[in-house]
């Protein structure tokens, strides 16, 4: 087994004994990078040089005799639409391909001042908009578990690398289930924490009130401690929850005994694939055994997530967007133009991929004169009454298990030439982001071959009952290196 497929908290231990020093730790993992890249494609951009000059810091501290986090020397992805200082940005577009921003994401600052090493930056799906990493104008991401299937998205590249041994942990970011998906088709963990959590300056928007920062990991644990890391407010996000940082580690290993779990009925209906509802069953069973009280439940406004998530996103992408016209920074298109109309027209059409330019025109056509009472305040209305029945919901229980997704991973292409086919796999997803809600991706072995996997949704800023959960069930032996079902 490499260094690079150790998890966060092990290697960590190793740094502390000195066991293993930072730099061989990254050097592991660009041995991986040099083994696999080609075939999956994780990242566009690898900072070499500044991994190594990070690594040759904590090793000096570490031999100066400083105790540092337990992220310190840990190989990092990031997420391409995460800004970096000094490294360029792009977020999977033409658009911003040769953008260096000069200021780093507040989540990004605070993992580097913990000491974490940033390998590079990682695929996406254009501006975050998509659920497979097949739409980035750098070459689709392959899941490193089989490459003739997606890795999810939009996080597809930085789930795709903690995958393969080309990091051990990653920030992504998750508007519709952007890294519960990918952490779901490549056997990882995957935490979308409260709206508010983490701050989401530096982040290149795409639905402002959705998109939320989170982690990928392989296990809950190394997950846990890097969302705590990143977690707390910030003066620099007016969404930021200014509230104290209270921590998401203590009470870890309290176990599920007590703990009251939903199932709603309207998540487990014709369209779930036989066999990963099989494997998901069989994780209910292991919390009951384990004391849990599984209760059913019912969300009655579930039918309208999919469709309100799309009306709201793709509005607030549309107004996003906007700032990209070939004026102000990215993209310009070369030739003499008339007017400013013209300049506008060239740029965008040549920069923005198919699904970004389908979004946009659908936000544009929700917001425009006459339509949007009829759609954009219709959704906010309906947003509200799927956030109510959470709200009802969590009066009886502590937490609520669902898919993640209808099925498990797919090929490539397979999806792609039906945009609405695609949407559909954000449909047990999109509500916890239209509700702010927290929620954990979690593997359960394997249906047809593939990863299966279950998510976790917790009431707002309650991610330390969330994650005691996910622990316990991790620890059953259904988690990373668990046990395996056929």
């Amino acid at each position: 087994m490499e260094l690079c497929d150790f998890s966060a908290l092990r290697l960590a231990e190793m740094l502390r004994t000195r066991e293993v020093s930072a730099t061989e730790i990254l050097r592991s993992v660009f041995r991986r990078i040099e083994e696999r890249e080609e075939a999956v494609n994780a990242y566009i951009t690898v900072a070499r040089d500044h991994a190594l000059a990070q690594a040759d810091r904590i090793d000096r501290r570490l031999a100066d005799g400083e105790s540092l986090p337990p992220v310190a020397g840990i190989p990092l992805a990031v997420k391409d639409n995460l800004c970096t200082r000094g490294i360029r940005t792009t977020c999977g577009s033409r658009m911003l391909e040769n953008y260096v921003p000069t200021y780093d994401a507040t989540a990004v600052e605070r993992a580097l001042a913990a000491g974490a090493v940033m390998i590079g930056k990682a695929n996406l799906d254009e501006f975050g908009m998509g659920s497979s990493t097949e739409n980035s104008a750098f070459g689709p991401t392959r899941n490193p578990l089989d490459t003739a299937y997606v890795p999810g998205g939009s996080s597809g590249g930085s789930a795709a690398a903690v995958a393969a041994g080309e990091a051990v942990f990653a920030l992504g970011t998750d508007t519709g289930g952007s890294i519960r998906l990918p952490a779901a088709f490549c056997g990882l963990v995957g935490i979308k924490p409260t709206y508010g959590r983490v701050s989401r300056h530096g982040v290149v928007a795409y639905a402002s009130s959705l998109d939320q920062v989170g982690v990928l990991a392989r296990s809950v644990e190394d997950g846990a401690f890097l969302l705590h890391t990143i977690a707390g407010h910030d003066v620099m996000d007016s969404t930021s929850a200014a509230r104290e940082k209270d921590s998401m580690l203590h009470g870890l290993n309290n176990g599920v005994k007590g703990l009251k779990i939903g199932l709603p009925r309207e998540y487990f209906v014709e369209g779930l694939d036989a066999a990963l509802r099989r494997r998901i069953e069989e994780a209910v069973r292991r919390f009951e055994v384990e004391g849990a009280e599984v209760l059913d439940i019912t969300l009655p406004h579930t039918t309208y997530a999919t469709s309100v998530y799309y009306l709201i996103a793709t509005a607030e992408a549309g107004s996003n967007l906007a700032r990209y016209d070939g004026v102000k920074y990215g993209y310009r298109a070369s030739g003499n133009f008339t007017d400013i109309v013209s300049l506008y027209n060239r740029t965008r059409s040549e920069a923005f991929g198919p699904e970004v330019k389908r979004r946009i025109l659908l936000g544009t056509y929700i917001l425009s004169t006459g339509y949007y009472d009829a759609y954009y305040l219709k959704a906010q209305q309906a947003r509200a009454l799927i956030r109510q029945d959470f709200d009802s919901a969590f009066r009886n229980v502590d937490c609520i298990l669902t898919p993640v997704s209808p099925t498990g991973p797919f090929k490539f292409g397979e999806k792609t030439a039906s945009p609405l086919q695609m949407y559909l796999v954000d449909v047990y997803t999109a509500s916890v982001n239209l509700c702010g809600l927290p929620a954990v991706s979690l593997p359960c072995g394997t249906a047809a071959g593939l990863p299966a996997a279950f998510q976790l949704i917790g009431r707002r800023f309650d991610e330390k009952t969330l994650l005691r959960a996910a622990v316990a069930y991790e620890r059953l032996g259904g988690g990373p290196g668990g046990a395996e079902h056929g």
